[in-house]
């Protein structure tokens, strides 16, 4: 599922006020931290992930496999911050614009 822009501002803004759900470690991406995303996305679909990196490379690395392994959309990175969304397509809980 690829978001347009006007869908990216619209989770931008409802990600503002949230508060990590998840946050990455001394080892990185654990596949334990795998499977707490997983169900943070499922309940939530809307996600904030704290990396735990100091190195900006290795936090964009990290960002980018969250994404890929977890099937879920990267909304906004900053610092180390990011905010991903993935649809529950069983239970959606967020109205997206079209």
């Amino acid at each position: 599922m690829s978001l347009k822009p006007k869908q990216i501002r619209y989770l931008r803004g409802l990600a503002h006020d949230l508060k990590p759900v998840i946050q990455t470690g001394n080892k990185g991406l654990t596949e334990a931290v795998l499977k707490e995303l997983a169900v943070a996305l499922d309940h939530h679909e809307l996600v904030k992930v704290k990396i735990g990196s100091d190195d900006r490379d290795a936090r964009k690395q990290q960002i980018a496999e969250i994404a890929e392994r977890s099937h879920a959309e990267l909304v906004q990175s900053i610092g180390k911050v990011a905010c991903f969304f993935r649809r529950n397509d069983e239970a959606p809980k967020l109205a997206l614009p079209k």
